[in-house]
């Protein structure tokens, strides 16, 4: 699972997820992708999940890349803990996700299997997502 090497500071703040992606919104390796349509947080384990159907649906063929990372900690208090006495420590590790974010891109496979991949992925996301294609006719 995708975990970071190291961090500047151990626990962060949960944050908002309004508004939509500013960066990542576009294909840039691949030819077809799957794009966020809703906020989320994906965790590492949801991640690893969509790869691994990917990577099984197209056999090893073509090429995938991944374009979000879970950097940031969840943290959990231990149950049945009374109030204050500090922050958890983080169990887990997630990637904020914005609509409008490309979550995987595939070269190198037809249309038609790469919507089958994607579609299959899909159900691994807690989230509605799209399939999307390059429309660059140079690539």
């Amino acid at each position: 699972m995708l975990i970071p090497k190291r961090m500047k500071f151990r626990k962060h703040h949960r944050g908002r997820m309004k508004g939509s992606t500013q960066r990542g919104n576009t294909l840039v390796f691949g030819k077809f992708g799957l794009k966020a349509l809703e906020p989320t947080w994906l965790s590492s384990r949801q991640i690893e999940a969509g790869r691994r159907v990917l990577t099984r649906y197209i056999r090893r063929n073509g090429k995938l890349w991944i374009r979000m990372f879970p950097d940031k900690p969840v943290t959990f208090r231990a149950a049945e803990t009374r109030m204050g006495s500090g922050k958890g420590n983080p169990e887990y590790w997630v990637a904020v996700i914005k609509p409008g974010h490309v979550l995987y891109e595939i070269t190198g496979i037809s249309e038609s299997l790469a919507k089958e991949a994607m579609k299959n992925a899909s159900y691994k996301m807690p989230i509605k997502t799209q399939f999307i294609k390059n429309n660059n006719t140079g690539n």
